[in-house]
């Protein structure tokens, strides 16, 4: 089983661990995400991970995962 990632205003995984997925990984990136003062460097990082097989799921709302 791989690894959960969210990405939001409040909290976020290291940029490295965001790189670093793969195949069996998941990252949510919740709506508030794109304030964060260092988005690019995530949405970056999230790309490179889409790349190597990760499951990047992009909210358009608030919910529930």
């Amino acid at each position: 089983m791989g690894a959960l990632h969210v990405i939001e205003l409040a909290n976020a995984p290291a940029l490295g661990d965001v790189r670093a997925c793969g195949p069996d990984d998941s990252i949510y990136i919740r709506p508030d995400a794109t304030t964060r003062k260092d988005w690019p460097k995530y949405w970056d990082a999230a790309g490179v991970a889409l790349a190597r097989g990760a499951f990047v799921h992009i909210m358009n709302r608030e919910g529930m995962l």
